[in-house]
């Protein structure tokens, strides 16, 4: 399947850029290679036309592509990215796509409308995040989201990366959403909505 006219392929480079950042910072990127396609479309699952999307730690754009191909309009995707090299890239790949170039534990400085978004995709190594860390990002993220909206994470560690206390603490339920198995590595999607109450 070709790709849509919104979005380019990518180029042979963009994996040479994905590497370099891998060798440069391995906790910040978090995966030895870009998601693969499995993953993606579970990342994207339940996502469809008419959702409003942030996507946090877009990389190359592969999870970006399936939540395209799931039916969401580009003008209705953020794709927050803070590796320059990698911003360049989704800036090509996805010229109709909004993409914010920040960190992602200074979401609140970027987003001012909460409770706008329906999802936030997130391909953050949580588990590479001080619990600080965790607890600041993900408190941003369910902030963004209207009263059902979901946060999809994705972990090589078979376990939810938001421990209990985490849960608790910011009044979220996780549920398993999927599995990834032919993903290098294999890979785990969770959803985290609020909890009921």
């Amino acid at each position: 399947m070709s790709a849509p006219e919104f979005e380019q392929r990518h180029t042979s480079d963009d994996f040479g850029h994905f590497i370099k950042g891998w060798i440069r910072n391995p906790l910040a990127v978090g995966a030895v290679a870009p998601s693969g396609k499995s993953l993606a479309r579970l990342m994207a699952k339940g996502v469809g036309a008419g959702s409003r999307v942030i996507e946090l730690g877009a990389g190359t754009g592969t999870v970006s592509a399936a939540l395209l191909a799931s039916g969401i309009h580009p003008e209705d995707l953020y794709l927050v990215e803070c590796d320059p090299t990698l911003v360049k890239i989704l800036r090509r790949r996805f010229p109709l796509c909004h993409v914010v170039a920040a960190d992602v534990l200074d979401l609140e400085l970027q987003f001012d409308a909460t409770g706008y978004f329906d999802f936030v995709i997130s391909g953050l190594p949580l588990l590479c995040f001080s619990a600080d860390k965790r607890h600041r990002v993900l408190r941003q993220a369910i902030e963004l989201l209207n009263p059902r909206g979901q946060v999809h994470q994705f972990t090589y560690g078979g376990r939810c990366p938001v421990d209990r206390g985490l849960r608790a603490a910011l009044r979220v339920d996780s549920t398993l959403l999927g599995v990834a198995p032919f993903n290098l590595p294999p890979a785990f999607v969770y959803r985290l909505s609020r909890a009921a109450g």
